[in-house]
């Protein structure tokens, strides 16, 4: 079923529904009903493959016809367009609307501290669009006046000082590239399926450039110990005063306060003016709005870092601390909701990252795991970034798993579901890097499963 001729016919591939939740599939769900989605992405996904089936007739028909797209001018053919700056910032096309962030309703009490999902099945390469970047809030956000900004770096420090914002750009900065995963990211696949696409399973991951000064020269210009203090604080200025526990070994390696992200100032809802970058450890520590760094010699074992953030372990204790991202992947062409409209050449594309460093490889299997195949890896390939891997695939109509392994370079392998739940339990919120499963059916419908 696997193939690298180039030979052979295109494939064509549906996307999958979007925005497919009604008011009261939503009012249902916040009542504490679950199983909506089902029901709802079913009837979603029905139209639009009845959508399709008129599509194509209309297509067969006028391709005997021939083509008006091609036999007719379009209006833009023959009048002038929209003037320079029309838009003094660029906006998508307006038939690319459906590409957007989708809240998952029920997560939270309110949509301030609720989540918003990235659309990993419509993005290319490895950036994530600034407007489409994964939210998490505590409390909410404010579009913050920079001019009143402050980050105070102090505790156990020879001079502590307060920075502005015009002190922070004038400063030497860095940029590089760095994906943000919340630790909570496939969270609702640990104990089954839970969600129908890979925007809902895998969508609290985006990857950006970022840019700022390095929080070693901010912690050098203090004074610090590091054999004496060997932890951070970090503080948001939201007003749920979101603060995390760090390892100052983190932050003087590759750290940065970031107040730029890719190419321009940071979106409010990412933490402008000023946030903080800890590559490869969990969302949580990114803190956004960060308005102080406080050194210290022992963990603030905080609420989020106790109660919550913390992994529930099957003998019952909870694991602290877990800062890391372990190594991970998903494939997000083909991925739940799609479907496969032909028999012959598809792409399997998708993203891997791992945060303790750079991806070495990621296989792939059709057959759910009996067979492994490496895919090829499209540069550029980064340290604690996203990277982007490719595989060609002949669909002969069979029925088919979809999976993708990732190994980073420190020899780590992604393990699969049963792996994860042998140590870990099912009991579990965080840290979930299973591998992930897509079923085509014999239909061309692609669907989440979990295989054992």
């Amino acid at each position: 079923m696997t193939s690298r001729k180039t030979d052979l016919p295109p494939g064509r591939l549906r996307a999958a529904p979007e925005g497919f939740l009604t008011a009261e599939d939503i009012a249902a769900v916040q009542d504490g009903r679950r199983d909506f989605l089902a029901g709802a992405f079913r009837k979603a996904l029905g139209a639009g493959v009845a959508l399709a089936a008129a599509q194509s007739a209309t297509a067969r028909a006028a391709a005997d016809a021939g083509d008006p797209a091609i036999l007719t001018m379009q209006p833009y053919n023959h009048t002038l367009g929209n003037p320079v700056a029309a838009h003094p910032y660029g906006l998508p096309s307006k038939y690319e609307h459906n590409l957007a962030r989708r809240e998952s309703p029920g997560l939270s009490s309110i949509s301030q501290a609720s989540v918003s999902f990235t659309p990993l099945q419509g993005l290319f390469g490895i950036i994530t669009p600034s407007g489409l970047h994964f939210e998490r809030h505590h409390g909410g956000w404010h579009d913050m006046d920079p001019s009143l900004h402050r980050l105070m770096v102090h505790g156990d420090v020879r001079a502590p000082r307060v920075y502005t914002m015009d002190d922070l750009l004038r400063l030497p900065s860095v940029s590089r590239i760095h994906f943000v995963e919340c630790g909570a990211n496939s969270a609702m696949e640990w104990s089954n399926v839970a969600v129908p696409t890979v925007q809902y399973t895998h969508g609290m991951l985006s990857c950006s450039e970022f840019t700022g000064v390095p929080v070693s020269i901010l912690l050098d210009a203090v004074g610090i110990d590091p054999r004496k203090t060997p932890y951070v604080l970090a503080e948001g200025a939201d007003s749920a005063s979101h603060a995390r526990t760090i390892p100052i070994e983190r932050l003087l390696d590759d750290a940065m306060v970031a107040y730029a992200m890719n190419g321009e100032m940071l979106r409010p809802e990412n933490g402008y003016p000023l946030r903080l970058i800890v590559p490869g450890l969990q969302g949580v520590s990114q803190v956004k709005w960060l308005r102080r760094l406080k050194v210290g010699n022992t963990p603030w074992d905080l609420r989020d870092e106790s109660s919550q953030y913390s992994d529930l372990m099957p003998d019952g204790s909870a694991r602290q601390y877990t800062w890391i991202q372990e190594c991970k992947s998903v494939i997000t062409s083909p991925s739940g909701g799609q479907m496969l409209l032909d028999r012959g050449l598809y792409n399997i594309s998708g993203v891997a990252w791992s945060g303790r460093g750079a991806i070495k490889r990621v296989d792939v299997s059709v057959d759910g795991g009996r067979n492994w195949q490496t895919a090829t890896l499209q540069t550029p390939v980064l340290s604690k970034a996203l990277t982007r891997f490719n595989f060609s695939w002949n669909w002969d109509g069979s029925p088919a798993i979809l999976q993708s392994r990732a190994i980073d370079e420190t020899g780590y392998v992604q393990p699969k579901m049963n792996e994860l739940r042998a140590v870990r339990g099912s009991r579990s919120i965080y840290h979930n890097n299973a591998i992930q499963s897509w079923k085509v059916a014999e239909s061309g419908e692609v669907s989440n499963v979990q295989v054992y």
